[in-house]
């Protein structure tokens, strides 16, 4: 009953598949743990900045570097655009949005407040400025069409065919 200072090394050694018909139920009973990242571009408005290592650098088949040579620059690139993503969106990305903020609020503001009454006033006027449009077109071209229509009314078209 004195302190124990030898260790004792456990394992449990399953069947891949026993293992995995025992592990089921107990997933299934128990929520995630872990909730999935939330997909923060889900129109893929910028499917075409989703850049691999392989898209930039890539090796023919007919010529390869070491290994090594390939995984560190893969690690490099991926570690380098990592970080300046962070750092530049950690400079950029709170002014941007307010300034991004400011024009779409501007916009907004001039699109309710300006635009649509100018359209709504146009639309409510316009049943009178139509009959005014009918009556000169009537007045002014109507006559035109007319004449022009009593001269080329003689005017014969024959069809020949080879």
């Amino acid at each position: 009953m004195g302190l124990e200072t030898e260790k004792s090394e456990t394992s449990v050694i399953m069947d891949e598949d026993e293992f995995n018909r025992s592990i089921e139920p107990i997933l299934a009973k128990k929520q995630k743990m872990y909730s999935e990242v939330p997909d923060r571009d889900p129109h893929d408005i910028n499917a075409h900045l989703k850049v691999g290592f392989e898209d930039v650098i890539a090796e023919p088949s007919s010529t390869h570097s070491f290994d090594r040579v390939w995984i560190g620059s893969h690690a490099a690139f991926e570690l380098v655009k990592y970080v300046f993503y962070r750092l530049l969106t950690t400079l950029l990305a709170v002014p941007m949005a307010f300034v991004v903020g400011i024009v779409f609020g501007i916009l907004s503001c001039i699109h309710i407040w300006v635009v649509m009454p100018v359209i709504q006033s146009c639309m409510m006027a316009l049943p009178s400025a139509q009959v005014i449009w009918n009556s000169l077109t009537d007045m002014f071209v109507s006559p035109l069409f007319h004449s022009a229509g009593k001269c080329l009314s003689s005017v014969k078209v024959k069809t020949v065919q080879n």
